[in-house]
């Protein structure tokens, strides 16, 4: 038995639409994910920052144990 022209137009638009929401969550899983390591990066950064603050506060203390100021 044939198909039909409605029934073939429906199966191509079945597909069509499975394959362009099957590309649609491809795209937006790449998203989250760079998304996600954008996060991780900037968190990474901002250890960083608080690392080498604290490495200052640390220099800065240590050299005022070791010269202390006139009085």
């Amino acid at each position: 038995m044939a198909l039909s022209r409605r029934e073939i137009a429906k199966d191509v638009l079945q597909q069509s639409t499975e394959a362009a929401i099957g590309s649609a969550g491809h795209v937006v899983a790449i998203l989250f994910e760079t998304a996600r390591k954008i996060t991780t990066e900037v968190g990474a950064f901002g250890t960083e920052i608080f690392e080498i603050a604290e490495a200052s506060k640390r220099a800065g203390q240590d050299d005022e144990d070791t010269h202390p100021a006139a009085e």
